[in-house]
């Protein structure tokens, strides 16, 4: 039997109009996830394994929930089904634990940020941590290719004796491909508060000539990758001599300059910075120095979830 392509002029007319149409009104998505986690009771929530609160969800993003490592949290992890952000895509994801809760927040995979012809992409993380709450959030990396445009805002708000330790990673470019993010725009804001008082602020903003700003001695020096983390509560920058500990734990067998770091403090956050050339390096020091960090803060596992061990 032969198969023969049967077309109808009339509906390739169409067609053809339809992607004019498209290309005039390009589809962007608007994501958004919420998840919240309280204590749990009976005996599927042993050891204090928190209960899911609250859920909910729309495309692209969907949240998951595999079974913890035993004795570690309760974990949920943020799909997004388009497979990267375009110009014009807006995502969103709230996190929260509420009081005596304890949960870690992670993503399936790096997140990708395409080339964009003009509109900028936009994505904001809201993390709450309610009373004697423990929250963790680690994504992957954000991969920024050549010309992406991308506005992220991280909001973080503790109350009472809760915790939060959050992180992010930024790699400027498709490196295996000899790809660098040249020009575009990465705006990546911290907006970090206790009990409603704002505690701090801070942003990375490079937009225009950014190889030349990547490059420049006085400025990134030639990295490819810049990372940021923050442990927030009260008393948190007591916690500052176990971050540099851990600092230069996790940095043992590199060379020197192989991967930046460094922590700072201030009332009620302590915030570590790591800035390599090679992204892997990076990446490699700064989930060490995290599993090092909740294990000697928090008596947790030293250990990340599984999907950052693939």
């Amino acid at each position: 039997m032969q198969l023969r392509k049967l077309e109808n002029p009339i509906r390739s007319e169409l067609n053809a109009d339809m992607q004019i149409s498209d290309s005039l009104n390009p589809i962007v998505t608007d994501g958004r996830a919420e998840v919240a986690f309280k204590p749990g009771t009976g005996p599927a929530h042993q050891a204090g394994m928190a209960a899911l609160d609250h859920l909910y969800y729309r495309d692209p993003m969907k949240i998951l929930f595999p079974r913890p490592v035993p004795g570690d949290l309760a974990t949920a992890v943020l799909v997004t089904t388009s497979g990267g952000m375009v110009g014009g895509d807006h995502l969103a994801f709230e996190g929260r634990v509420k009081d005596g809760a304890s949960a870690l927040f992670t993503a399936q995979a790096a997140e990708k940020i395409y080339r964009s012809a003009g509109p900028d992409c936009v994505m904001s993380v809201d993390l709450v941590a309610e009373d004697n709450g423990w929250l963790e959030w680690l994504p992957h990396e954000t991969i920024l290719f050549d010309q992406a445009r991308l506005k992220r805002k991280t909001t973080v708000s503790v109350a009472g004796s809760g915790q939060v330790l959050a992180g992010e990673i930024m790699v400027f470019g498709r490196l295996a491909r000899g790809e660098v993010f040249t020009t575009g725009l990465a705006r990546d804001a911290w907006d970090v508060s206790i009990d409603g008082r704002p505690v701090w602020r801070d942003a990375l903003h490079l937009e225009g000539d950014v190889l030349r700003m990547l490059d420049h001695p006085a400025a990134f020096d030639g990295a490819r990758a810049t990372a940021t983390a923050i442990l927030v509560g009260q008393g948190a920058e007591d916690k500052l001599d176990i971050a540099r500990d851990c600092l230069r734990g996790a940095s043992d067998g590199l060379a020197k300059n192989d991967v930046l770091c460094a922590a700072t403090a201030m009332k009620g956050i302590v915030i570590t910075r790591f800035m390599a050339r090679d992204p892997m390096k990076l990446r490699r020091v700064y989930g060490a120095w995290w599993k090092q960090f909740r294990h000697e803060t928090q008596g947790l596992p030293a250990r990340l979830p599984r999907l950052w061990e693939i």
